[in-house]
């Protein structure tokens, strides 16, 4: 029998989270029953929260700064150091090479630029009960 995490407390944390866009989407998802529990400027500093806490968030949603020569290297870092935590990828890159990249990688989701918090919820949530979730612009051949 599958087990659904349904109303019980999900927590979070953005990783690489620099845009005030994101910051309705956060007070959606607080108001949804989602606590948020940090939002760090970029990967180092979230793996440096990360390590302060005594309870992992469920799930880390991680923007992907593809500018930032670093960013596969401590993409791996971060899976390496919590396989616990689910992640969910939110990026502007649509290409399906990426997408499959971080999947096999160990992300449960990938969310497009201008998602609205019903997606981040449902990917949130689908992550917590073993499912994976993609952006509907983002297109993966079989």
């Amino acid at each position: 029998m599958e087990t659904v995490i349904g109303p019980t407390q999900i927590d979070i944390a953005f990783i690489n989270d620099e845009s005030p866009l994101l910051d309705l989407t956060c007070n959606a998802l607080l108001a949804s029953g989602i606590d948020v529990l940090f939002r760090s400027g970029n990967i180092e500093d979230g793996l440096s929260r990360l390590s302060a806490l005594t309870e992992l968030p469920q799930v880390c949603v991680v923007d992907l700064d593809f500018d930032d020569i670093d960013v596969l290297h401590q993409l791996q870092e971060l899976k390496a150091k919590y396989s616990s935590i689910h992640l969910i990828a939110h990026s502007d890159n649509n290409s399906e090479k990426t997408a499959k990249s971080l999947l096999k990688m160990g992300f449960d989701g990938y969310l497009l630029v201008g998602s609205d918090a019903d997606d981040f919820r449902k990917a949130i949530e689908g992550a917590c009960n073993g499912k994976k979730y993609f952006s509907m612009g983002l297109l993966l051949a079989k």
